[in-house]
C-alpha cells in the first residue's frame, strides 16, 4: 500500500483560524492525510479517530514529539498508556467520583454559580467569556483540586500558558518560556499548600493524592494537577461559551429547550459542533495501516475528533448547531483509556447548574452581533469573546 498523501499547503495559521473547511475537505478528498506544518497524519473520519483512540496498543499516547512535554516540564498521564497511565489516572478519582460529585461538589458548584451570575449587571452589554465563563471555571476547579488559594487569574493564566505550550506544534520558544513562568508560580504554590493539604485531608484532588496508601511520586502529583489545570478550565468554559452562543444564535432552538427544560441535549451538542479538544496524537507502535494507507512504525498519528464529530456518515447538516438531533455520537471526550475525566463534572455543571440559573435570570439576554465573536484555537477551541446584552 502506498503511504498517505503529503499537503504542505495546510498552515498551522489556517488551522488556528478557521479549521473546519479544510477539515471538510479533507473528509471527502483524503481522510488520511499526512500533514507537513504539524508533522502529524490527520484522520479526519470518525470511524478512523475512534479506531485509534480504542486501540492504545498500537496506537500509543507516549508520543514523544508532542510539545506537552515541555510545556509541563513533566511526562504526564496524559503521554502514557497501560498499567502507568492507570495507577495516575486513579490516584486522582476519588476527588471526581460520581457519587463525591453528588453529595460535596454540586452543592458548591450551585453556590459559586448562583455567586458569579449574581455579579453580572441587567441591561449592560457584558463579555460573558471574560466575566462568567472563565472565571466560574477556574473557581470551581480551583475547589475541585484542593488549591483555592490561587486567584481566577492566576488558574486562568497558567491553564492558557499550558494550553498554548502544549498545543505549540511550531516549537516557538517564546511559547515555552511562557509555560515555564507559569510552571514556576504552580509549583511553588503546590510546595507551599502540600503541608496544609496532609494535615486537613480534605478530599480534594491534591489532598487524596497526598494522602493515598501507597501515593504516586511527587513529580507525578504536581503533574496530575497541571494537566487538570490545563483541561479543567478551557473544557467547561469553552462548552459554556460555545453553547450559550449557538442558543442566542439560533432563538427557536433555545425556546424548545427551555420548553422542554433540554440543557443537557444542548451542552452535547455543543461540543459536538465545537469540540473544545479539538485533536489527540497518537504513536504508532507497529507498521499498520488506516484507509489504504501504509501507516509505518514511528509515524505520529493526530485523531481530528473536531471533524469526526461533523462526520457526514454520522450526522446529517453537521456544520450546523441543531440540538434535537436523533443520535449524538459525539467523540468530544474521547473514548478509551483516555477517555475525559472531567466529563461528567462539565455536564453537570455547565448543562445541570449554569445553563438554566443563566437563562432563568437574564430570560432575554442576546448576543450583540454574532460577527462580533471570534473563534480561536487548533488543539483546543472556542469563542475568545462572547459579547451579549443581559435582560
Amino acid at each position: 500500500m502506498p503511504l498517505a498523501p503529503l499537503d504542505e499547503t495546510i498552515t498551522i495559521t489556517q488551522l488556528i483560524d478557521d479549521p473546519y473547511p479544510i477539515y471538510r475537505r479533507l473528509r471527502a478528498e483524503a481522510p488520511v492525510m499526512r500533514v507537513a506544518s504539524v508533522k502529524r497524519t490527520l484522520l479526519t473520519k470518525a470511524d478512523l479517530t475512534r479506531a485509534v483512540k480504542d486501540n492504545p496498543l498500537l496506537f500509543s499516547s507516549n508520543d514523544p514529539n508532542t510539545p506537552m512535554r515541555p510545556a509541563l516540564r513533566a511526562h504526564t498521564l496524559m503521554r502514557k498508556d497501560g498499567p502507568e497511565h492507570m495507577a495516575e489516572r486513579m490516584a486522582m478519582m476519588p476527588a471526581f467520583s460520581p457519587k463525591r460529585i453528588q453529595t460535596d461538589w454540586a452543592p458548591l458548584y450551585e453556590q459559586l454559580a448562583q455567586d458569579y451570575i449574581a455579579r453580572l449587571p441587567r441591561g449592560e452589554v457584558v463579555d460573558l467569556f471574560a466575566t462568567l465563563c472563565g472565571p466560574l471555571a477556574a473557581r470551581i476547579l480551583a475547589h475541585i483540586l484542593g488549591i483555592p488559594e490561587a486567584t481566577d487569574a492566576e488558574m486562568q493564566r497558567w491553564s492558557q500558558r499550558i494550553i498554548d505550550g502544549a498545543g505549540n506544534f511550531g516549537w516557538k520558544p517564546e511559547l515555552f518560556a511562557l509555560s515555564d513562568e507559569a510552571n514556576d508560580e504552580m509549583d511553588a504554590l503546590f510546595d507551599r499548600l502540600a503541608p496544609q493539604r496532609i494535615a486537613d485531608a480534605d478530599g480534594t484532588a491534591y489532598s487524596v493524592m497526598l494522602t493515598a496508601a501507597n501515593p504516586i511520586p511527587m513529580s507525578q502529583i504536581y503533574a496530575n494537577l497541571k494537566i487538570a489545570i490545563g483541561g479543567g478550565i478551557n473544557e467547561p468554559r469553552d462548552a459554556l461559551a460555545t453553547v450559550l452562543f449557538g442558543l442566542l444564535d439560533n432563538p427557536d432552538q433555545l425556546a424548545e429547550v427551555r420548553a422542554q427544560e433540554a440543557w443537557g441535549k444542548a451542552f452535547e451538542e455543543a461540543i459536538r459542533w465545537v469540540a473544545p479538544i479539538q485533536v489527540s496524537s497518537r504513536l504508532v507502535t507497529e507498521d499498520t495501516e488506516l484507509g489504504g494507507f501504509d501507516i509505518p512504525k514511528g509515524e505520529t498519528v493526530m485523531t481530528v475528533q473536531a471533524s469526526a464529530n461533523r462526520d457526514e456518515d454520522l450526522y446529517e447538516n453537521g456544520e450546523e448547531f441543531f440540538v434535537f438531533r436523533d443520535k449524538n455520537p459525539h467523540q468530544a471526550f474521547g473514548n478509551g483509556p483516555h477517555h475525559c475525566a472531567g466529563a461528567h463534572i462539565a455536564r453537570r455543571t455547565v448543562g445541570k447548574i449554569i445553563l438554566p440559573m443563566l437563562f432563568d435570570r437574564f430570560p432575554d439576554m442576546r448576543l450583540v452581533d454574532r460577527d462580533l465573536v471570534a473563534w480561536k484555537g487548533f488543539g483546543f477551541r472556542g469563542p475568545i469573546n462572547l459579547p451579549v446584552i443581559l435582560n
